[in-house]
């Protein structure tokens, strides 16, 4: 008897507010993404995540299939390498998606990249056409290939940071990507009003990630976003009724600017 009370005690409730719903998460291995994954997981949501290291992949699939197992409704964890740039890449992670679940209920398209500080004369074409391709390609090909699984009350969210709607010197590349993401984010979302889908802009502020690896290792970490604060306001636009929408979130750290 006592051992059954143990085995009890370690399966988790959960309210099971997204059980028998799908997503797909890109970028979904690490950072804001696995942390988005995990929120929905926690609710009973099946995640497809993608990313471009495989070893990362494996670690978050392994992290989220253990929270979804302490779960009554086991939900399903699928791992999925993908990079985003590349339209072959991308149909594939999609066409599993048809043929496992046959629908999509949430996208999330978070997949995307920095740059180092660069002035527009110093900007190379090459870093131009990683930084554009990735955040900004990357969320048109991840957008096209799901639309036909999604049904009326699905959900597209991309994240842009706020980025999106302010400048930041010598990150020319990283600037017009995100500008170029929010335009086609609020086209996106016009288009499918009458398809009953939202479209919601995520513009996170300074978020502590890996990401500031790239350009400023020493940033002030104490005073940014968390990855789970971003990852519940994500999943509370999810759960809101299908007849609202947040269509534009900033979010910003209570401390202010760095």
């Amino acid at each position: 008897m006592a051992g059954k009370k143990q085995s009890k005690s370690r399966t988790e409730t959960s309210s099971g507010r997204l059980s028998a719903k799908f997503a797909v998460i890109t970028g979904g291995n690490r950072g804001i993404g696995l942390a988005i994954a995990r929120s929905l997981v926690s609710e009973g949501c099946s995640v497809l995540i993608t990313g471009r290291s495989n070893t990362a992949l494996k670690q978050a699939k392994v992290e989220l299939e253990a929270a979804a197992r302490a779960l009554k409704l086991r939900p399903e964890v699928i791992a999925k390498s993908c990079d985003v740039r590349e339209a072959k890449s991308v149909a594939a992670a999609f066409a599993m998606v048809k043929k496992r679940w046959g629908r999509l209920d949430i996208l999330v398209n978070n997949a995307g990249v920095s740059q180092p500080m660069s002035s527009v004369e110093k900007t190379s074409l090459e870093l131009w056409n990683e930084v554009v391709e990735t955040n900004l390609t990357g969320l048109f090909l991840c957008t096209h290939a799901a639309l036909s699984l999604m049904p009326r009350g699905s959900i597209v969210i991309n994240n842009l940071s706020v980025a999106a709607k302010q400048i930041f010197i010598n990150f020319a590349a990283y600037n017009a990507s995100k500008h170029g993401a929010l335009g086609f984010t609020l086209t996106l979302r016009e288009e499918l009003i009458p398809r009953g889908i939202r479209v919601m802009a995520l513009m996170p502020g300074p978020t502590d990630t890996a990401i500031w690896e790239q350009f400023w290792p020493g940033a002030p970490r104490n005073r940014m976003l968390t990855a789970d604060s971003v990852a519940q306001t994500v999943l509370s636009a999810v759960l809101l009724p299908a007849n609202a929408n947040l269509s534009e979130l900033i979010l910003v750290p209570i401390k202010g600017a760095l």
